[in-house]
């Protein structure tokens, strides 16, 4: 039985989460909270698997809850957002950094349309953050000269899941400015996220990012995200397209998709890696991308969430290297690369 704590301002919002959660089989509610101060006490008393946290709460906000569990009492965090707004939106990416392990929308009540999908939503989040371990161990890794990985590089492509959020941060702080190549994320999120992310990466990494918007050249020097709904496909060239396509693995976008539909020109000139998250997808189409050419990289375990995607990776020999996220971001930075050809430098 998974033990569920529920924190939440909201007297409605609380009795609605403490239903969806107590009538789900295997789920049990063993106490809720009113805010931030109540949330911490609590998790010391009751210790459960799971805390779903609101963030603006009296007193103490769920950001300051969140970091003061992580230090005292390690526990599985999901956050339930509003995500109506923009500063909703930022705060749950600043609770992500704080040690959350993943967001989630909050369901709508009974008698909306999307009542049953939403509360299937959190639940089925709530099951897989259960079997998530809670502290984090970074390896040591020996840095892998980059002369010796083969053919100069012109695109990066990276795909994520749980956990990915803060692992993208550190990557993506080791670029330096200038960086000749683009860099295109597929980061497994609920929908209506994708631009808080984007913006969280440029202000805690440093380095630019944004949403892929349908035709918009991939230019040197910045990474893309892809929006939700939609699956990418890469080249020729600095060209992109957003297809209206099915999901992959319960996902769209799929990190299968992004690998997959690279242009064959670009193959053995990407460096594609493969983060923490729970289960297959990309593990396939890494290791197809690596029979073509292209440096394959995995996350290690140690540092991983979830050891699922990077996992299978490895278990299908996809990988050729085995990193930690900084080294990741090193190894990306010292490539020998080809610089992307420009649309600005076209003109």
């Amino acid at each position: 039985m998974t033990t569920v704590l529920v924190v939440d301002d909201s007297s409605s919002v609380r009795a609605l989460l403490v239903h969806i959660l107590g009538e789900a089989p295997g789920l049990q509610v063993i106490g809720v909270a009113n805010d931030g101060e109540e949330a911490v006490r609590m998790a010391h008393e009751l210790a459960p698997d799971v805390i779903t946290m609101d963030l603006h709460m009296p007193r103490m906000d769920g950001y300051e809850a969140i970091r003061r569990i992580m230090q005292s009492c390690p526990t599985r965090i999901v956050v339930v957002s509003g995500g109506e707004d923009r500063a909703e939106v930022d705060a749950s990416f600043r609770a992500i950094e704080a040690g959350a392990l993943v967001l989630v929308r909050r369901p709508y009540g009974p008698g909306n349309p999307a009542h049953e999908s939403t509360a299937a939503a959190l639940v089925r989040t709530v099951r897989a953050m259960a079997e998530v371990r809670v502290v984090r161990r970074w390896a040591d890794t020996r840095r892998p000269e980059a002369r010796k990985l083969g053919a100069q590089r012109r695109l990066v492509a990276i795909g994520a899941s749980t956990g990915g959020p803060t692992v993208l941060r550190d990557i993506l702080a080791e670029l330096p400015p200038g960086f000749p190549l683009p860099v295109v994320i597929v980061q497994h999120l609920a929908p209506g996220f994708t631009q808080g992310l984007a913006d969280w990466l440029s202000g805690a990494s440093g380095y630019p990012v944004e949403v892929l918007q349908e035709g918009t050249p991939l230019a040197a020097g910045r990474a893309y995200v892809v929006p939700d709904g939609r699956q990418p496909a890469l080249g020729p060239g600095p060209s992109c397209k957003l297809l209206h396509a099915p999901p992959e693995h319960g996902m769209c976008p799929s990190v299968s998709h992004l690998f997959r539909a690279i242009d064959p020109e670009l193959r053995a000139a990407t460096a594609a890696v493969l983060l923490t998250g729970m289960g297959k997808d990309g593990a396939a189409e890494l290791k197809q991308l690596r029979e073509q050419g292209a440096l394959t990289i995995a996350q290690d375990r140690a540092s991983s969430v979830i050891y699922g995607m990077p996992g299978e990776a490895v278990r299908l020999d996809a990988a050729m290297l085995v990193l930690q996220p900084s080294e990741i971001g090193k190894l990306l930075a010292r490539l020998p690369t080809e610089p992307f050809p420009s649309p600005v430098s076209q003109i």
